[in-house]
C-alpha cells in the first residue's frame, strides 16, 4: 500500500531522500538548493557535479529578481513550467520569442536558427533580463556575440542546452564570458532543468 501524501508532502520527502543521498557532499549554501531542485526535477544525480557557478551568480540572480528583473527562455516548455505567480509577485514576467511569427521568418530569410533571433530580440528589450536556455547552443552562441559587441549585459545567465551539437563548445564560451552564469556543464540539461534554476531562485525568494 502506498502513503497518501499532499503534493508539498511529496515535495518535502523527496528533498529529503536527495539530502540522504548526497551524503557528506557539501555546497556553497547559496549554490546548494539550485543544485537540489534540478536533482528533484531530473532525478539525475549528476547535476552535484555537472552544475558550475561563476561567483556570486545566485546572488546576483536573486537580486535582480527582487529588482523585477524579466526572464527570456528559448522554449515554451521552460516558459511554461517557470513559477509565474512568484515571479509576477516580484514585478517580473516571462518571454519566449520562438513561436513568434516575425521571428520565424525573418530567421528563414537570413539562413538562422530561431533561437538566435530571439536572442536578439532579448538583445533589444529595454529591461533587465535573466537568459534561460534549455535547448539551443546557438542561442548561448548568439548571447556571448551580443555581450562581445556590447549590446548585451544580462543579470544573469542560465545555459543548460541539452545534446551532442555544438551544445559543450556553447557553454564554454559562456563560462568564458564576464557574465555571471549558471551552467550544466557537459551535454545533459534541458528546458526542465532551465525552468528548475529559475524556480529555485524564485522560491528562495517568495517561498
Amino acid at each position: 500500500m502506498f502513503d497518501t501524501m499532499k503534493p508539498m508532502e511529496i515535495e518535502k520527502r523527496s528533498f529529503e531522500i536527495i539530502t540522504e543521498t548526497l551524503g557528506d557532499r557539501r555546497f556553497p549554501p547559496e549554490n546548494e538548493p539550485v543544485i537540489k531542485r534540478v536533482i528533484h526535477t531530473t532525478a539525475d544525480f549528476d547535476y552535484a557535479d555537472n552544475l558550475v557557478f561563476s561567483p556570486d551568480a545566485v546572488k546576483k540572480g536573486i537580486a535582480a529578481l527582487k529588482a523585477g528583473c524579466c526572464i527570456v527562455t528559448d522554449t515554451q516548455m521552460a516558459r511554461a513550467g517557470i513559477s509565474k505567480p512568484a515571479l509576477k509577485k516580484l514585478g517580473g514576467e516571462v518571454y519566449c520569442f520562438m513561436s513568434d511569427e516575425d521571428v520565424a521568418i525573418e530567421a528563414k530569410e537570413r539562413g538562422i536558427t530561431r533561437a538566435t533571433v530571439s536572442m536578439e530580440r532579448a538583445a533589444a528589450l529595454k529591461k533587465p533580463i535573466i537568459l534561460a536556455i534549455g535547448n539551443a547552443p546557438t542561442a548561448l552562441i548568439r548571447i556571448r556575440e551580443l555581450m562581445d559587441e556590447g549590446k548585451l549585459s544580462p543579470a544573469l545567465i542560465i545555459g543548460v542546452p541539452v545534446g551532442f551539437v555544438n551544445v559543450v563548445e556553447s557553454k564554454e564560451l559562456i563560462i568564458a564570458s564576464d557574465a555571471p552564469y549558471i551552467v550544466a556543464r557537459g551535454r545533459k540539461g534541458g528546458s526542465n532543468v532551465a525552468a528548475a534554476i529559475c524556480n529555485a531562485l524564485l522560491y528562495s525568494i517568495t517561498r
